[in-house]
């Protein structure tokens, strides 16, 4: 991190004074932490390539760089870059949410009598309606190809869906009334009742258990990113690229997790070992809970 601010000041440095470099070499000496001293020109043609910008320095402020999706390259790098690099992917990841989590957040948090079962399911799909939409404007997910965008969500929306129900601290309450509308419209067996209410149990339980862990937004980024970039799904184009964006995304909740919480060092490990449940919750029960209701309406209009 010393790293990075001994380079915005140089920037700053060079700006202001309008100084000029020269390189004795190639133009292309390597900066790192030992050498970023040795060369002026190849350093500051290094600021510019990672962000820095002239102007920003001119109007007496230099923000933190907010990298676009083209400057983000698949390459390890080198140290300088590292923690600006991944901040910048969650920066990207929270953009791209089509509703911010505040309105999520109010509607949820609406009494209990007016939140009634038309609000959930309506709320349901705006959920998913934004998952989709987040996963269509995060880094890497637009850039392939179609056949493997749509193999990934296939496999991941439930989970994606049970990520931002936790994130919105949507009401489970009404979960048995939905589900004896549910029945009420498609009748079921004991059996089959009985493994319906217990999967309503599981989603349930799953919700809650994020919710305690108080998981923030850039975390709940960060979490849908590494559950989207999944090997599993089936078809791929290219499997180990798909890996290597969850390692990506992996690695950018690490690194905030270390600098966000440094007091909670088992908060990373507790937020990972939360993603393998998610599989345990039912895409058909979400369909049955929250969308079958919404799709009657739909055939009746």
């Amino acid at each position: 991190m010393a790293m990075v601010v001994g380079c915005k000041s140089f920037f700053k440095r060079s700006v202001r004074r309008n100084l000029s470099y020269t390189c004795r070499a190639n133009r292309n000496c390597p900066i790192d932490q030992h050498h970023r001293n040795q060369c002026q020109y190849c350093r500051l043609k290094k600021c510019l390539k990672v962000g820095m910008r002239r102007e920003a320095v001119q109007r007496g402020r230099m923000p933190p760089t907010q990298p676009t999706h083209g400057q983000f390259a698949l390459t390890n790098g080198d140290p300088l870059n590292c923690h600006s690099y991944l901040s910048g992917y969650i920066s990207l990841l929270l953009r791209a949410e089509p509703y911010p989590t505040s309105r999520f957040g109010s509607q949820c948090m609406q009494p209990n009598n007016i939140m009634g079962i038309e609000n959930i399911c309506e709320l349901a799909a705006r959920m998913l309606f934004s998952a989709v939409e987040w996963a269509r404007n995060i880094p890497f997910f637009p850039d392939l190809q179609i056949t493997d965008q749509v193999a990934l969500l296939r496999l991941t929306w439930s989970e994606l869906f049970v990520l931002n129900a936790a994130q919105c601290s949507m009401p489970l309450h009404v979960a048995p009334l939905l589900a004896a509308a549910g029945l009420h419209a498609s009748p079921m067996s004991a059996d089959r009742v009985v493994a319906f209410m217990d999967h309503i149990r599981i989603f349930q339980e799953q919700v809650e258990k994020l919710k305690a862990l108080h998981v923030d937004s850039a975390e709940y980024s960060c979490l849908k990113a590494i559950v989207l970039f999944t090997s599993d799904a089936c078809g791929l184009s290219d499997v180990a690229h798909v890996e290597s964006l969850q390692e990506k995304s992996q690695c950018a909740l690490e690194e905030y997790v270390r600098s966000q919480y440094p007091n909670q060092p088992t908060r990373f490990g507790k937020l990972l070992l939360r993603l393998p449940s998610l599989r345990t919750v039912s895409s058909s029960v979400i369909e049955q809970l929250f969308f079958v209701r919404l799709a009657d309406e739909r055939e009746r209009e």
